[in-house]
């Protein structure tokens, strides 16, 4: 029977791989046992933004589409230590797999507050608990040192509540569903999401699909209406050489815009507006492509683009909703990134942000951000 060790270890979860978090690095160990085998995992983070224009940012300095209060007034700095983060993994002898983690990505631009991102438990190919939804995939992503990243990432780039179950290539799930606003502002959960996703790779090719159908409700407690709404995913990853790959996701939804990540005014956009005493779903799509190179002695450059677009037309003829509401979103992020040991990354990035409402009317920005990393 395997020696259960405390392993004090520089890991990443497979979402903060995709995020450009630090891999891992020399463990030190502790005999606590004969059964249990638990890993302490996290690290340290300092982000620090500068925007040019409007003042964009939000915590952990992640830029947001929506244009401030006064985008006349440029020129905004900010540092936060909000995206650190701590977690644990318990592996027991019986197969049995526990995790657990927090990050301090509050509200505000302050210290902020214990936010919990996973608590799961698996076996036997069964997940439940608390993680990435299985609407998601990272392999088609491109690293970024925003922690909102890029619009048009594959699936919700969310964490759920959820039952999952994994055999091979393949997993589905039932969940809470991803944001169902509706033009209304009425929107009820009134049903789980099913979900399935494929992942395979080859040793130069990634890539996965998936598909979510969920119900988006209208309830005002007078008049309530349900609609079926989905969504489709696809990405992929061609690694062109040991220095360079390409990757990139399109997304499509109808009345399920919470899988369109980074749509509406910062995250989702409505998935649904009430014509009368009928509930009509809003259709959306997106997408994303970026290109990283490898520079040695632990550097890389990234690119990347992506953008959103709803089709708000019919719901402007018959909603509440006006000319003024946003429709697309687009950005762009440039960045180097440097990890000198494998316990420390530091990073500089630029990014453009784009919106343009139903009318025409476009907010730009521009910003600029650091990030030093310090992992265990």
């Amino acid at each position: 029977m395997q020696s259960n060790k405390l392993r004090m270890a520089i890991r990443a979860t497979a979402a903060a791989a995709v995020l450009s978090i630090a891999g891992q690095a020399n463990a030190v160990s502790l005999n606590v046992g004969d059964d249990v085998e638990a890993s302490l995992y996290g690290y340290a983070r300092l982000n620090m933004s500068y925007d040019l224009d409007g003042n964009r940012a939000v915590s952990t300095r992640a830029g947001t589409f929506s244009p401030s209060a006064n985008e006349d007034i440029t020129g905004h700095f900010g540092a936060d230590v909000q995206q650190s983060r701590v977690g644990i993994k318990i592996n027991h002898a019986s197969g049995v797999a526990i995790t657990v983690e927090g990050d301090f990505r509050g509200s505000g631009n302050g210290a902020g507050s214990l936010r919990m991102r996973h608590a799961y438990g698996e076996y036997m190919g069964f997940l439940a608990g608390r993680t990435w939804s299985n609407s998601i995939s990272f392999v088609s992503n491109t690293p970024t040192l925003d922690f909102d990243g890029i619009a048009g990432s594959f699936g919700s780039w969310d964490r759920t509540e959820q039952l999952r179950y994994t055999t091979g290539p393949m997993s589905f799930s039932i969940e809470d569903p991803s944001a169902q606003a509706t033009v209304d502002g009425q929107g009820r959960t009134s049903a789980p999401a099913l979900t399935a996703r494929f992942q395979q790779s080859t040793d130069a090719l990634s890539y996965a699909a998936s598909a979510v159908v969920n119900q988006v409700t209208s309830d005002d407690g007078t008049t309530d209406d349900s609609a079926m709404g989905y969504a489709v995913a696809g990405g992929l990853k061609l690694k062109l050489s040991d220095m360079f790959s390409v990757q990139g996701t399109l997304n499509y939804t109808d009345g399920a815009t919470g899988y369109l990540w980074r749509s509406g005014s910062n995250y989702y956009g409505p998935s649904a507006y009430m014509d009368g005493n009928s509930i009509e779903t809003i259709a959306a799509y997106g997408g994303n492509v970026g290109v990283s190179m490898a520079l040695g002695g632990g550097r890389s450059i990234n690119v990347a683009y992506g953008m959103t677009k709803m089709d708000l037309d019919d719901a402007i003829a018959n909603s509440s909703l006006t000319n003024g509401a946003p429709e697309t979103n687009q950005n762009m992020f440039v960045n180097y990134m440097w990890t000198p040991v494998k316990n420390v990354m530091m990073g500089v990035e630029y990014g453009y942000f784009d919106q343009e409402t139903v009318a025409g009317d476009s907010a730009d920005a521009n910003r600029l951000m650091f990030a030093a990393q310090y992992s265990f």
